[in-house]
């Protein structure tokens, strides 16, 4: 979360805990595409929007989103990145993806996840990167000892799979089978 303050870093996560995992440990409710009213949020977390929109606008993945809804009132949602418990439909397009995405993982994972894929686990989805440099630097953020994978993601969308790109520009998709995945040689 390069470019925030400390202070910035925790209200980040705190946004990340309410509108990804537990809207509830706020007192809040998502709809159904995951999004809350602004001012709903700044009073439940006893937050300024001045704060809210330098967390925003600085947080290096783009996590989350504000936009007008239908009434004109604002509203912000996680851009992805949801606990299957809090059950959103982020309604994004299916898409096609480019021949090949990124995943970076700490290589402690590499032997499970070539034996049994790619499992989004709690989330709705598994999250791929457009590129090496982004696989790393997710991966990075739980080991130094990184391992990026390529996703062969035209050949599963072929085969059916179904690829989502969020607003942030993260490639999600259901699971990756472990005969679409190769570990990337430097």
């Amino acid at each position: 979360m390069t470019g925030l303050t400390p202070e910035q870093v925790r209200l980040s996560k705190r946004l990340s805990l309410v509108l990804r995992h537990r809207p509830e440990v706020a007192g809040l409710r998502l709809d159904a595409n995951g999004w809350v009213p602004v001012a709903d949020l700044l009073a439940a977390l006893k937050i300024v929007r001045a704060d809210l929109d330098e967390v925003v606008a600085g947080n290096d993945k783009s996590r989350f989103a504000i936009a007008a809804g239908p009434d004109g009132v604002e509203r912000i949602r996680a851009s992805q990145g949801h606990s299957r418990r809090v059950n959103v439909d982020l309604g994004l397009p299916v898409v096609e993806p480019p021949a090949t995405l990124f995943h970076g993982t700490p290589r402690a994972n590499l032997a499970s996840i070539m034996r049994d894929g790619l499992r989004p686990r709690a989330r709705d989805h598994v999250h791929l990167s457009p590129d090496v440099a982004t696989a790393l630097s997710v991966g990075r953020r739980r080991s130094a000892d990184v391992v990026v994978l390529e996703v062969a993601a035209g050949a599963m969308a072929r085969a059916g799979h179904a690829f989502h790109r969020s607003d942030n520009g993260v490639w999600l998709t259901s699971a990756v089978p472990p005969g679409l995945l190769h570990e990337r040689s430097e």
